[in-house]
């Protein structure tokens, strides 16, 4: 199996705060706000197209640590020599849609590095109709363990998948993988546009390694506060 780099211990290791903002100038004001109680941020399509690579590589070299959200799938080299890029670029994890050939043609390109590698199994966005009108012959759920069982098979460092899952998720992959968990909404809150969603204390009780936030913080008034509270729930686990 991939190895992986974060047996984390505090909760503060485990929060991932989502840099979904339009630009690096956004992204700078909020990693500033956020200052000591946020150590791990992920980057998606977003910012990555605005500039957010060379800030993902600047954060890192810095000690930050970066989930560079790319979702990677294409044929088996193309794959590899993407990896074998982001590896350079000291990122944390890095998603790869859990499609078999894919994965191993990642897991080969990272071989020997820090990456930790996650499958991504299937989008919180998606229900069972999401599903059907996708074309697959799975409800989320059973694909979701489908696919976790592929990434294991292929010596990927980690799983992401909704809250609901995760438990599923945790009891099929055993202690070690990552179960990342995107679609947490603390007490309250608005879901927007995530259809499978959990608090953060019910994501850590069900076996969630690290919890990906991103609205709920960044587009809070008083951002440190929003992520002060959100450690708090998943201390309360």
């Amino acid at each position: 199996m991939q190895a992986h780099p974060m047996q984390a211990k505090s909760m503060q290791e485990r929060l991932i705060v989502g840099l979904d903002v339009p630009t690096v100038t956004e992204a700078e004001q909020a990693v500033r706000e956020l200052d000591g109680v946020v150590s791990f941020y992920k980057i998606g399509y977003q910012l990555a197209f605005a500039g957010g690579l060379d800030f993902a590589r600047e954060l890192a070299s810095g000690g930050t640590k970066i989930f560079l959200d790319m979702k990677l799938l294409d044929i088996d080299h193309t794959v590899a020599k993407g990896v074998e890029n982001i590896v350079k670029m000291g990122m944390t994890m890095l998603t790869i849609h859990a499609y078999p050939k894919a994965m191993q043609a990642a897991v080969e390109a990272a071989r020997g590095s820090e990456l930790c590698l996650l499958a991504v199994s299937v989008l919180t966005s998606m229900d069972e109709q999401d599903m059907i009108d996708a074309g697959y012959e799975y409800d989320p759920h059973t694909l979701v363990l489908r696919r976790s069982e592929q990434a294991l098979h292929a010596g990927m460092g980690g799983i992401v998948c909704s809250a609901a899952e995760a438990e599923a998720v945790r009891r099929l992959v055993g202690p070690d993988m990552a179960v990342v968990t995107p679609g947490i909404r603390p007490v309250g809150s608005d879901h927007g546009d995530q259809k499978r969603v959990m608090t953060p204390a019910q994501a850590i009780r069900s076996g969630s390694s690290h919890l990906v936030v991103g609205r709920p913080i960044v587009a809070a008034a008083d951002r440190r506060a929003a992520a002060e509270a959100i450690l708090d729930e998943m201390r309360s686990a």
